[in-house]
């Protein structure tokens, strides 16, 4: 569970919220999840900074009290953070409010549709690689698209040209074994 020691007490008392309510607990990437019907509905957790309610279809909830947030903007599709500095801000009426309307949209099977695949070109480096080498080429082929993409993406993030070399000679093994390059997290 995602906690910062100098939050214990506020995140159970967050916890002892969420548990009136008719919702599932779960454990689930190291940390208490709430669900409804097998669906995530809200957690919560201590971070550095701020303590927060995080749930999975935040971007549904009409947030009348306007304190749910995106924790990467331009990343984050669906999930929403309400944070807390305080136990003082811990306001059980309006949280259980949020928690409620949440269950309900995991009733209606609100969802966000994944982005449409678009495939992106490979940067030169990587298409030289494969031109040059045959075996390399085939391997590559014979990723899924996703795979493909997510190694153009890497190679692309990478500013400098020596930090591109550098990951290519990484996903290299990767690639003939045919492994994406997050799939030891998955």
């Amino acid at each position: 569970m995602p906690t910062n020691h100098q939050w214990t007490e506020e995140v159970a008392i967050l916890s002892a919220i969420i548990d009136k309510t008719p919702l599932d607990k779960t454990t689930k990437w190291g940390s208490d999840v709430y669900t409804y019907n097998g669906k995530n509905v809200v957690s919560c957790g201590g971070f550095k900074n701020f303590f927060t309610l995080w749930f999975y279809n935040g971007v549904f909830l009409e947030d009348p009290y306007k304190v749910l947030i995106s924790a990467s903007e331009g990343q984050t599709k669906s999930l929403r953070q309400w944070r807390f500095t305080s136990k003082e801000e811990i306001d059980e009426k309006k949280i259980l409010a949020y928690i409620h309307e949440a269950i309900e949209t995991e009733k209606k099977g609100l969802k966000i549709k994944p982005a449409k695949f678009i495939a992106v070109p490979p940067p030169s480096l990587l298409s030289d690689a494969l031109k040059n080498d045959k075996a390399f080429q085939k391997a590559f082929e014979l990723l899924t698209p996703g795979k493909q993409k997510e190694y153009i993406l890497y190679l692309n993030e990478a500013k400098q040209e020596a930090t591109k070399v550098k990951r290519l000679e990484k996903i290299t093994p990767l690639i003939f074994q045919g492994m994406g390059l997050n799939d030891k997290y998955k």
